[in-house]
């Protein structure tokens, strides 16, 4: 069968497809089959769009989510993750139907004079997620190997080889090696709650935390930004909607809406996988944090709990003592260390189809790569030269305070475009899903206009060093 022909508007566009080299390169078997065939044919995507909900940037957020207000917060993780389905289905909505990829549809349907503001703020989005990702796997490879973090940093800088050898293997192997990373980190957190003696949660109370959301203590309501602003980021709504392109799709009736179908099914059960790893990195920090003011290590330092503390290197120095056993750190280091990798191979691809969708500008994968960790490891190395390892928790909060402000940018074009018949046609997004999403596209902006003078007190102290 025919793949979906192009539209006539569709001209500037014409010619060129999302991720060349791995756009139709999964095969899809016939309506006919099993329900099971048909789901290992198009499960994949939303695998990759997953990494993005539980890497390094989440940790931080849930850690002090769970320290300072125990399970209060995990409804907040519950919604979060509740919208960043919303979202990431309406995006696998957009590509499915109209093949093409977000970015295009910008390229194609809005002023021209939009392409370059909409293309500098999508790469400044995607730098900002990848420093937080090499800042992620630079703190896991200091932890693990004791490596100087300058040098940690410039060795993630190179993990742009992984993904060269990745891509010439095709689409399959880099959604298998990504699955190995996420099962690694869901591993890593089973053993953490479920394998430790110590750290076995009292689900009755997380049950009670869930069913009765409040803002009743001091400071949660900031904390309860940070979580959602952590969770939904702008460039896999790009993403999502080009990696759907990979399958051999076709566009008949009954072939589109199996694919809205199947994709909406992987979305689901990828994006419920991410919430029970933030949910357990949030757990683990409410029953080994909560109600504790400084903890004891060895050397016989001690480490003081307050609002402001980096909980990611907290989190590696104390659950060892207080757990009595060190695998409970190395277990932590090891989660961190797969979260970073599989978000970076993410991130380049996201930032392949916004520089091909946007501009129609074809470079090699890793000359991408390379200007797009430059942009994020220079910055990093000189500040922490300058100001320590204290500065890692800055950098990251700072790149989740632009990754907040970008999120509209990214969701407001993907509503209007799905929202739209004439470039949906029937495959528009019916009443419930446009309610859903645009009701959390507006929750999202409001918080994001609440924390704005906060956001950019935080900002402007880390980039003037105060």
């Amino acid at each position: 069968m025919e793949t979906r022909p192009r539209e006539p508007d569709d001209a500037p566009s014409a010619g060129h497809t999302s991720l060349e080299g791995l756009h139709g390169t999964v095969a899809v078997p016939p309506r006919n089959s099993g329900f099971w065939r048909q789901w290992r044919a198009f499960v994949g995507p939303a695998i990759l769009i997953s990494v993005g909900y539980m890497d390094p940037g989440n940790w931080g957020t849930d850690l002090a989510g769970g320290a300072q207000y125990k399970y209060a917060l995990l409804w907040v993780v519950a919604l979060a993750s509740l919208m960043a389905v919303v979202l990431q289905v309406i995006s696998a909505r957009l590509g499915v139907a109209t093949g093409k990829d977000l970015a295009q549809c910008c390229r194609d349907y809005y002023p021209g004079w939009t392409r370059w503001p909409n293309w500098i703020s999508m790469e400044i989005a995607i730098g900002m997620t990848d420093l937080a990702e090499s800042l992620g796997s630079a703190v896991a490879l200091n932890m693990l190997f004791h490596i100087p973090l300058q040098w940690a940093i410039i060795i993630t800088a190179f993990d742009v080889m992984l993904l060269l050898a990745l891509q010439g293997f095709g689409m399959r192997l880099i959604e298998a090696v990504v699955t190995v990373f996420v099962l690694t980190i869901g591993v890593c957190y089973g053993v953490e709650i479920f394998g430790l003696a110590q750290t076995r949660p009292d689900f009755l109370e997380m049950g009670r935390a869930m069913a009765r959301p409040d803002f009743t203590q001091g400071g949660m309501l900031v904390v309860a930004v940070g979580i959602i602003g952590a969770t939904v980021m702008p460039h896999n709504l790009y993403l999502h909607t080009a990696l759907v392109q990979t399958r051999k799709l076709q566009s008949d009736e009954q072939s589109v809406r199996r694919a809205i179908r199947f994709n909406t099914i992987d979305t689901t059960v990828a994006l419920a996988i991410a919430f029970l790893i933030n949910a357990a990195i949030l757990v683990l920090a409410a029953i080994v944090f909560y109600g504790k003011d400084s903890v004891a290590v060895a050397g016989g330092g001690v480490i003081r709990f307050t609002a402001d503390s980096d909980w990611i290197r907290v989190a590696y120095l104390t659950l060892a003592p207080l757990l009595g056993t060190a695998m409970a750190s190395t277990l932590f280091a090891v989660a961190l260390l797969a979260s970073g990798q599989s978000s970076t191979i993410t991130g380049t691809l996201a930032g392949q189809v916004v520089m091909e969708g946007f501009m129609n500008w074809r470079i090699k994968p890793w000359v991408r790569r390379l200007i797009t960790r430059s942009v994020a490891v220079v910055p990093a190395i000189l500040i922490i030269s300058v100001r320590g390892n204290g500065s890692v928790t800055d950098l990251v909060n700072l790149s989740q305070v632009v990754l907040c402000l970008e999120l509209p940018f990214a969701m407001f074009p993907l509503l209007h475009f799905t929202s739209s018949r004439r470039r949906m046609g029937k495959w528009r997004s019916g009443w419930f899903l446009m309610a859903a999403g645009w009701g959390t596209a507006l929750l999202i902006t409001a918080m994001d206009v609440y924390s704005l003078p906060d956001a950019i007190k935080q900002a402007w102290a880390v980039l003037a060093g105060h």
